[in-house]
């Protein structure tokens, strides 16, 4: 029997952990039997709960060195850092080849164990930003649901812990298996991993504070017109290639990158809340020609504007889009 062993940390978020733990416990073969152990531990006997309770929790961080899978939900804001003891164990258990997965900013402790090295890795997309500027080693991709790199695996916001369970479920045990665990949890087999977050706000988040701040605000204020690397530098007084460094340390990405998101996340925002055509959307987000605002936008968005439109108006997709994002058919893939 496979074993899944959940570290529960210090303020660790109850869904992070429940979700997890119930979709490998549901989890059974063909003839019934359980397909997974699933076992919780910690480091220490108990453990706070963010939402003002406490878990007695029986097994103590030996369990990861019997475990074939690891799982790390997320914590809450303010949550100690973890342990010496618990990266450790971390790493030593990624040496003997045990997969690791994450939840959420569980990615935090991986990326603290130095496990995310040279990685693609993703977490909730609010806290993407602060992912990759402290850990510049790992290659945050904000917009998708879930990354499988074989051993090490990430998965964004806590729902799409659901849509990771699945995918390894699957790697384990065969579509059939995984598909009727997606019935037990009443959601759909695939939710492909390249499949963007849905996020909420119009603009990438600005780092408050910084020195490039009036530059970024400036940018999300002239999507709509031509804006060079030039203009840029020349805004903040300094020289491109001084500009060019400095933002990727404060933003964890490239200008041209940051803009043309910025511009998508403007179209998600017309997409979401007004009726205009695509083609005058993508003037409105400073994209130089319809055809190109749609290959930008499926890159980032991971489905066409129409489809993300029919997705917040209760519309019907197309039929190719429709089968990709509710699962219609299982196949292989890297969930908020």
């Amino acid at each position: 029997m496979h074993s899944v062993a959940i570290l529960v940390l210090d303020h660790v978020v109850p869904f992070d952990m429940a979700a997890p733990q119930q979709t490998f416990a549901w989890t059974h073969l063909p003839d019934g039997r359980p397909a997974y152990r699933v076992r919780l531990c910690a480091e220490t006997p108990e453990v706070r709960a963010d939402g003002g309770f406490t878990l007695r929790v029986e097994r103590g961080l030996d369990a990861l060195a019997d475990a074939d899978t690891i799982i790390v939900p997320g914590c809450s804001p303010g949550a100690p850092p973890p342990s010496a003891r618990v990266l450790a164990a971390l790493r030593q258990a990624a040496e003997a080849g045990t997969r690791i997965a994450s939840v959420c900013v569980g990615a935090f402790v991986l990326a603290e164990a130095g496990l995310l090295d040279g990685l693609r890795a993703t977490t909730h997309w609010v806290a993407a930003g602060e992912l990759a500027r402290r850990f510049p080693r790992v290659e945050v991709e904000p917009d998708v649901l879930y990354v499988d790199n074989g051993q090490i695996l990430t998965s964004a916001g806590a729902a799409a812990a659901l849509d990771l369970c699945l995918h390894m479920i699957r790697r384990d045990l065969g579509s059939a298996v995984a598909a009727n665990i997606a019935r037990m949890s009443v959601m759909p087999l695939e939710r492909e991993g390249g499949q963007a977050q849905f996020i909420v706000h119009e603009h990438p988040p600005v780092p408050r504070g910084s020195e490039l701040e009036p530059v970024l605000e400036w940018i999300e204020d002239h999507l709509a017109h031509e804006v060079t690397l030039a203009t840029l530098a020349a805004r903040a007084g300094i020289s491109e290639r001084t500009f060019s460094r400095r933002f990727r340390e404060q933003t964890g990405t490239t200008p041209l990158q940051w803009l043309l998101r910025a511009r998508v996340r403007r179209a998600q925002y017309l997409l979401e809340n007004t009726d205009h055509p695509v083609e005058r959307i993508a003037r409105q987000a400073g994209f130089g020609s319809p055809t190109a605002f749609r290959e930008r936008f499926r890159k980032v968005a991971g489905t066409t504007p129409y489809a993300y439109r029919a997705a917040f108006h209760g519309k019907t997709a197309a039929p190719a889009v429709r089968a990709r994002t509710a699962g219609a058919a299982p196949g292989p893939g890297p969930g908020s």
